[in-house]
């Protein structure tokens, strides 16, 4: 592996947790993603599910997870399904777990081949009541193929039909929420790699260089840090281009005088890093765009200082919303007019700040977890306010990664420069 996986207890912990909340007589089932098709005999690089991961830390292709709680022999109330391998496939396609690999990792005893498993869960199956089968309920999820999890519902349902049928994701979005320290280790990690990339182009960002120029020193510098490299398509948006809030073509020249904005993170072990950082192109700001950053850096430093167990996202979304607008009013760019006149469905401050303020961060970059639900210690969010002035060609975001505790919270990327006196300094003293 290129990462450093989590402890067995991690996952033994993790399945525990979902063992304790299924009633008598149940049993449930976890597929790996399947490997995508690009062209001719192309493939997509492999990227495991999230929840086979989560319950497992098997990060490898044809994977499946059965968890049967009340079988009467012991050793089948967890089974890891694993891919055969051989000395062909080790030629052709590299290692592959062995059964005593996939049992160290995992915790789980009893290991089998794939080629196993229809025999297997027939006879799981003959004493199990309640199946509970795995989807992708992600409130943004628009899934436009049908995956190995889909497949096998329809093929379950229609060979046991008389059983009752439920839904594992809604209680995984629970556990996945909330972070195990060794979660918190993993996701510090990506964090600090992507701390590692800022850092680089720091150093190397002028004038005439082109996005995707910036875009490579930051690939270089996640891989050869263990990273399998972009958490998610990374935005590099020099001047006018920062005020498209999803810009991933990263194609123009950096402009003198520009503001460039990055929306870049690391993966390590499948965990997820989400960074905004705004510098200026030639290592200096200018008034006006120092106005704009520190405003959006004071609603950054309240808005983390708000993220507090028991406290809803849509009330932390608002209450955040009403100090933006005071420091827009600040800017010249709403005035108490606009205010008075707004809608209160569309606000005047949505105008130059679009988007929320923050969201679940982990296996997934928008991690799973319920956002009308009150915010708990141990869930990590992101914390990104932004304004976007078109019509100065000019935007703004910073984000940084936090942990929800007790009494506070903990900065994952307290260490990643955001005070604009020490860009300015780390860009000059290069």
């Amino acid at each position: 592996m290129r990462y450093q996986p989590a402890s067995a207890a991690l996952y033994k912990n993790n399945r525990k947790k979902l063992i304790d909340k299924l009633p008598s007589k149940s049993i449930a089932v976890f597929h790996s993603n399947d490997i995508l098709p690009t062209n001719a005999d192309g493939t997509m690089r492999f990227r495991q599910n999230n929840d086979l991961l989560y319950l497992s830390g098997i990060d490898q292709e044809e994977t499946i997870l059965v968890i049967c709680p009340d079988y009467p022999d012991p050793s089948l109330r967890e089974i890891l399904f694993i891919k055969p391998t051989n000395e062909q496939i080790a030629i052709w396609e590299g290692h592959k777990f062995t059964m005593e690999e996939a049992k160290e990792l995992s915790g789980v005893e009893t290991i089998r081949w794939t080629s196993d498993f229809d025999a297997t869960f027939q006879a799981l199956m003959l004493l199990s009541k309640h199946i509970f089968l795995n989807t992708n309920e992600h409130l943004r999820a628009d899934s436009q193929v049908q995956t190995r999890d889909a497949r096998f519902i329809q093929s379950c349902q229609e060979k046991f039909p008389l059983h009752q049928y439920h839904r594992v994701a809604p209680m995984m979005h629970k556990f996945r929420s909330i972070k195990e320290p060794e979660e918190l280790h993993q996701l510090q990690k990506a964090c600090d790699i992507t701390e590692k990339g800022f850092r680089r182009i720091l150093s190397v960002v002028g004038p005439g260089l082109r996005e995707y120029e910036i875009e490579a020193e930051y690939l270089h510098e996640f891989v050869r840090s263990g990273s399998r490299g972009f958490a998610y398509e990374p935005i590099i948006a020099s001047g006018k281009n920062a005020c498209v809030l999803h810009y991933i073509q990263n194609n123009e020249v950096c402009g003198d005088g520009d503001l460039i904005l990055f929306d870049v993170g690391a993966e390590y072990g499948n965990y997820n890093a989400d960074m905004s950082r705004t510098i200026p192109v030639n290592g200096r700001f200018s008034k006006r765009q120092r106005q704009v950053y520190d405003a959006v850096l004071r609603v950054q430093r309240e808005a983390m200082n708000m993220l507090r167990p028991g406290i809803s996202i849509q009330a932390y979304h608002r209450e955040v919303g009403l100090i933006m607008q005071s420091e827009l009013v600040n800017l010249g760019l709403i005035d108490q007019t606009d205010i008075r006149n707004q809608n209160p469905e569309k606000p005047a401050y949505k105008k130059y700040f679009m988007h929320g303020t923050s969201h679940h961060l982990g296996l997934d970059v928008h991690d799973v977890g319920s956002m009308h639900e009150p915010i708990q210690a141990g869930m990590v969010f992101t914390v990104e306010p932004g304004i976007y002035i078109l019509e100065e060609g000019l935007g703004i975001r910073l984000e940084n990664n936090i942990v929800v505790e007790e009494n506070g919270y903990r900065d994952l990327m307290k260490n990643i420069p955001i005070d604009p006196e020490e860009i300015e300094t780390l860009m000059n003293d290069r």
